[in-house]
């Protein structure tokens, strides 16, 4: 009771309120928190302050496009990614057929593809002119009947094969604690089992694949590459147009700020909508599986193997293929210098994340209050945000302040640039964008650590500083390795942020696919192209080892 009324008084008192949360830790949160807060309404107040000119052109000529493909393609990839994903998973989490055991690993293999390599390679294979077609009109005398890759569907479809793993990696893990006890419940009860998928399964395991698919979701809406490729114009691709080709920073931040909304909407519905809703599960299966008829089998193991080949085999066969026919003409002494700075700048990316995400998950180890949770709840939002937003929202306030300190300093040592044009840009914007998935794994090695084990620690005379580096540090290394592996591949494979905000002669292997694709050129982008999928798979891997655990 005396803690409530202590609480209570604090709270009317904002000099009291201070003194009492503003301990170290939180500071740290808070200053972290920063890094993601700062862009973010940067963004959105430009919302409030608009020029009427810019709005009268992108109110007549830019929006209604943008919105019409928009809408197309978080529809066409929300139905792709939940239709693929969710029948997959369920055959290979409850039905038993010939290479299930391989095709629940493999399955998840697309995820080591970015998506803009996914397209250039099916604009290479498909196209009118690539070997497709060609062979088509060679055998029918025509290819007018082949559906054009170069269309909304197909940029539909591309999307849909390199992101429905993020459905079907959560749903698997719901149908696995599943298993078939809950149709079997449903059979007692009078219902076939087609029926007991829709009535009884499927809602059950509603949570996990809506969140997959609202992943698949903020992953279109924040994609640049892939509709870049295709000449889709989303708002991502008229964020870069209007900075780089109209040089108008002002179109870009407005065009930022609604992307942002639409983003913070799609974050807030599935927040409310998982708060109004509680479901348990049932701990892991006793992995007893259906054994389907021989005819109903072979179509499955044919059905999973058909997506595999499309969104993994085929594109990587295709990109070693361009690889050897280019490798001895197109490598040259420039591609070490693209591989070290794609490694340095992931590597610094991936220390400053892992530094940041361990101050959060400690704070939050300390403090359970809801000003520490809103905060660390608001580092992590980044990840929803799309990279070309990002990438505004950080360099508007990192010009300001440059400009503050050249007027500064102007009479000591003369004017020019002292933060633009340097790498203090692009790596906010990397830890404002990455910093989600490196708090996740750091903070789920926290939880791991018992209450128990600390009280053991300060027994022996353990506190404060020395506590955190000889019990929690060594406990969170396995944590601090994923998440740093992560980011490092994360940002390997990131395009907007690192196109908008690299130094001068800062290219990397996604800025030499963007180039070579940018001038139709697919044998000549599947080199460095290759380097980022091989360095995509270490996450796979890890996930593929953490989800069979």
């Amino acid at each position: 009771m005396n803690k409530v009324l202590a609480n209570r008084h604090a709270l009317s008192d904002p000099l009291l309120f201070a003194r009492r949360f503003l301990t170290g830790w939180r500071l740290a949160a808070f200053l972290v928190s920063l890094i993601t807060l700062i862009p973010l309404l940067v963004v959105l107040f430009s919302l409030f302050s608009p020029e009427p000119e810019i709005w009268n052109h992108l109110r007549h000529y830019v929006l209604p496009d943008l919105l019409v493909n928009t809408f197309w393609l978080a529809l066409g990839v929300a139905l792709g990614t939940g239709f693929l994903g969710v029948s997959l998973a369920w055959l290979t989490a409850v039905c038993e057929f010939p290479g299930r055991r391989v095709f629940a690993w493999a399955l998840m293999l697309p995820l080591a593809i970015p998506a803009y390599v996914a397209a250039f390679v099916n604009i290479g294979l498909f196209d009118f002119t690539g070997p497709l077609q060609t062979a088509l009109r060679l055998w029918f005398g025509s290819s007018a009947w082949f559906p054009p890759i170069r269309s909304r569907g197909g940029v539909i479809l591309v999307m849909t094969l390199a992101l429905y793993p993020y459905v079907y990696l959560l749903a698997r893990n719901a149908f696995m604690t599943q298993g078939k006890r809950s149709l079997e419940v449903a059979q007692s009860l009078g219902l076939s089992r087609v029926a007991g998928f829709f009535k009884v399964a499927l809602p059950m395991a509603r949570p996990w694949i809506f969140s997959g698919i609202m992943l698949a979701l903020m992953e279109s809406l924040a994609d640049f590459g892939t509709v870049a490729v295709f000449n889709y114009d989303t708002f991502t691709t008229a964020i870069y147009k209007a900075w780089f080709g109209l040089f108008s920073l002002a179109s870009a931040s407005q065009l930022a700020s609604i992307l942002v909304m639409m983003v913070l909407l799609l974050a807030l519905g599935e927040q409310s909508w998982r708060g109004a809703k509680r479901y348990h599960a049932t701990g892991k299966s006793n992995q007893s599986r259906y054994t389907l008829k021989p005819l109903l089998a072979w179509a499955s193991c044919l059905y999973a193997g058909l997506v595999l080949a499309l969104a993994f085999a085929v594109p990587v066969g295709q990109l070693l293929v361009w690889c050897i026919e280019v490798y001895a003409e197109d490598f040259d002494s420039r591609y070490p210098m693209f591989v070290l700075h794609s490694v340095l700048l992931s590597g610094m990316a991936a220390l400053l994340v892992v530094i940041a995400a361990l101050l959060l998950a400690y704070t939050l180890r300390q403090y359970t209050d809801w000003p520490t949770r809103f905060f660390a709840r608001l580092s992590t939002l980044g990840y929803a945000i799309p990279g070309t937003v990002l990438a505004v929202g950080v360099f508007i306030p990192v010009a300001w302040l440059d400009n503050q300190l050249i007027a500064f300093l102007k009479p000591w040592f003369g004017g020019g640039a002292i933060l633009r044009g340097t790498l203090t840009v692009m790596l906010l914007a990397y830890v404002a964008r990455f910093l989600a998935p490196g708090f996740n794994a750091i903070d789920s090695a926290m939880q791991r650590i018992t209450r128990s084990q600390e009280e053991a620690a300060r027994g022996m005379g353990l506190s404060g500083w020395r506590l955190f580096m000889r019990v929690h540090l060594p406990l969170l290394r396995g944590g601090i390795f994923s998440a740093a592996m992560l980011v490092f591949v994360d940002v390997m494979k990131e395009m907007p942020i690192t196109l908008m905000t690299r130094p001068f002669g800062w290219d990397t292997l996604s800025v030499r696919v963007f180039e070579m694709t940018s001038e139709g050129q697919w044998e000549r982008a599947a080199l460095p192209a290759v380097a980022l999928v091989l360095a995509g798979l270490i996450p796979v891997i890890l996930l593929t080892r953490q989800t069979e655990h």
